[in-house]
């Protein structure tokens, strides 16, 4: 039997959890600092207001539309209004979730072997939804130097005749980045020169962390170049398994239009969007409001705790501007899977190694902000001590 070559990528454990796997089974107790799963956080959910919203007569009726109920959309809409952006709901299109909107975008852009740009460091996943389409990966550099910043020049090395379209991630995954004005124009630029179109994922835009630092407009704004903005409910909200998100498109008039009607008729192959999600949109993105409150603080703390207990190590944390994600530099005594395995193996500790998220530099570990504090400071007194 033949499989598509889509799916030929490895699927035998690392090592890592091939060791987290051993001692799971032994019944040793794992401080687990990789949790990003915001449902298993130990965080403050009202049920009253997430469920109350599932129980109209609207949910009782199928009324499909390929970007999704005017209702819905005029909640994202609203969304929007509230941080001073103006967006027609007829530039919003709902799927379910931010991977399935990428597979839309890809679909609308790009045919099989062409190529679209990633940031490195970033989130793998898209390695694996790229390929699911057919498409291939080439990557541009985010550098850290005191803080991180976009190697423009990086992006245009790696266009080819291929290049189809530019992600970024707005703040980036794990490393925090927000994109600077100045950054973001380039981009734009870059775009609007070769006819390629910019994805932008703001699914962690409302979690900056520290004091206000200068950043970009969210890319709802662009106009000089065709741009999909994507965000939805399980950051937003903490609400994964409600399976809620968005694309907004903007750019050139006629340009985005013609995108829009090319989208929705990838949707209504689909129509994968749950009516009841759809009908409680507006009041879950009422209530984020205080879930993303709450969550900032945790995340915050957390991330001051974590630089206080590396004052007096030989390890750092690399700058953070927003997100859910840190990143620890260690001593390169070691590549950072072996410090992965030797924490996991002597501590207890589960974190993961850099090159996950193709980090270049030796040895660095990720962590998340999100981890309940009394696990996360155990967790990281255990790393300190054991430098």
């Amino acid at each position: 039997m033949r499989f598509s070559s889509r799916l030929d990528w490895a699927s035998k454990p690392n090592r890592l959890a091939q060791l987290l796997g051993a001692r799971r089974a032994s019944g040793a107790r794992i401080l687990d600092l990789t949790e990003s799963n915001p449902t298993r956080a130990g965080l403050d959910y009202d049920k009253r207001a997430i469920l109350g919203p599932l129980t109209g007569e609207g949910l009782m009726l199928y009324r499909p539309h390929p970007a999704g109920l005017e209702k819905a959309r005029r909640a994202v809409a609203g969304y929007y209004a509230a941080r001073g952006y103006d967006v027609d709901p007829d530039r919003i299109l709902l799927t379910a979730g931010t991977s399935e909107a990428y597979g839309f975008l890809f679909k609308l852009l790009a045919d099989p072997g062409d190529e679209v740009l990633v940031p490195r460091p970033s989130y793998p996943l898209f390695d694996y939804l790229a390929r699911l389409e057919g498409l291939r990966v080439r990557q541009y550099r985010l550098a850290y130097d005191h803080g991180w910043w976009l190697d423009v020049e990086s992006v245009r090395t790696a266009l080819s005749d291929r290049t189809r379209a530019i992600v970024t991630v707005n703040p980036n995954n794990p490393t925090g980045h927000f994109l600077k004005e100045d950054e973001q124009q380039a981009l734009v630029a870059i775009c609007a020169e070769r006819g390629l179109a910019l994805i932008v994922d703001e699914v962690f835009c409302d979690y900056a962390l520290g004091a206000p630092r200068p950043r970009a407009l969210s890319a709802v704004t662009i106009g000089e170049a065709l741009s999909f903005t994507l965000n939805g409910l399980s950051k937003l909200a903490g609400l994964p398994q409600m399976k809620l998100a968005w694309i907004v498109v903007s750019g050139p008039p006629g340009l985005r239009e013609d995108a829009v009607a090319r989208l929705e008729l990838i949707a209504d192959t689909y129509l994968t969007v749950a009516t009841p999600a759809q009908e409680a949109a507006a009041a879950w993105l009422a209530w984020a409001e205080h879930f993303r409150h709450r969550l900032r603080a945790r995340l915050e703390n957390n991330l001051a705790w974590l630089r206080s207990a590396f004052i007096a190590t030989p390890a750092g944390v690399l700058e953070c501007e927003g997100g859910w994600y840190a990143i620890l530099r260690l001593p390169q005594t070691r590549s950072d899977e072996e410090w992965a395995l030797e924490l996991l193996r002597s501590e207890g500790v589960l974190t993961q190694p850099g090159y996950f998220y193709d980090l270049d530099q030796e040895a660095c570990l990720v962590v998340s902000l999100l981890v309940e504090p009394e696990t996360f400071q155990e967790g990281i007194r255990r790393l300190a001590a054991r430098l």
